[in-house]
């Protein structure tokens, strides 16, 4: 039998699943690092993101990653509180591009309904919040990559739409990734995948959700209460995030100040 470890207190636990944009999700400022430094003292947060992956694949080690069995003995608590689930920008390549991750459009949404179904079936204190297909900056991938890597904006919307479909279908939370991105300057670092200001807007989507939503226990980071919070002192997080960000912009003023052609 597989050895079971935990670090202690338990915590809600929180999994991100997904592809690229999950596994980079770390990567320049990202949102998956902001909803850590945001649940931190309050909830742990798996990473489990897999580039260049599509539903089809996450199919075969989905039951690996959110084991059923558990709901059924005593460790049912490590079942995860909410789990954040994207896939779609890969399932929507084009099949002739070389190496393509491409899934049609029915196979697409009928993996997603599979995904959907068990995740919410682990436990029920167990939500869900799915992101749609993204859109991509067509021109900028050109630029970077020298082809379009099999990705356009127009087969993009078809599998966001689908995927904003079913998410309303199953009366799970769903975010227009699609919509998110769709035309704004600044968001992507290579066409596809995020920047900073991509990434807020993503955790921004995110946060609305969490913050609107009536699920008990509240999953709510300014309403959880704090680990240990009778030991020692506690910054305001808010207040914390917020220094941090004045100072990021003042150096970054002086610097292209600095980097200015006299």
């Amino acid at each position: 039998m597989e050895e079971k470890r935990m670090v202690g207190p338990s915590r809600p636990l929180i999994v991100l699943f997904g592809s690229s944009i999950v596994q980079l999700s770390y990567f320049l400022n990202g949102w998956g690092a902001t909803l850590t430094t945001c649940y931190a003292r309050k909830a742990d947060i798996f990473l489990r993101g897999y580039i260049g992956w599509n539903s089809r694949m996450a199919l075969e080690i989905y039951k690996k990653i959110f084991p059923k069995e558990h709901c059924r003995d005593k460790h049912k608590e490590i079942q995860p509180s909410l789990v954040i689930l994207y896939f779609g920008g890969n399932d929507s390549q084009d099949p002739d591009f070389p190496n393509s991750s491409h899934v049609p459009l029915h196979e697409y949404v009928e993996n997603m309904r599979k995904l959907a179904h068990h995740i919410k079936g682990l436990s029920k204190k167990t939500r869900l919040i799915m992101l749609s297909a993204p859109a991509v900056n067509e021109e900028q991938i050109l630029k970077t990559y020298g082809d379009n890597r099999g990705r356009s904006n127009e087969v993009g919307r078809k599998y966001a739409e689908a995927g904003v479909k079913l998410g309303q279908e199953l009366g799970v939370p769903v975010i227009n990734f699609f919509e998110a991105l769709y035309g704004k300057p600044g968001v992507f670092w290579d066409g596809m995948h995020l920047t900073a200001e991509g990434s807020k807007i993503l955790f921004d989507k995110i946060k609305d959700v969490i913050k609107k939503a009536d699920w008990e226990p509240t999953l709510d980071w300014d309403k959880m209460p704090t680990e240990y919070a009778d030991i020692g002192t506690d910054m305001h997080l808010e207040m914390m995030i917020k220094e941090t960000e004045d100072e990021t912009i003042e150096i970054t003023d002086s610097e292209s100040q600095e980097l200015k052609p006299q």
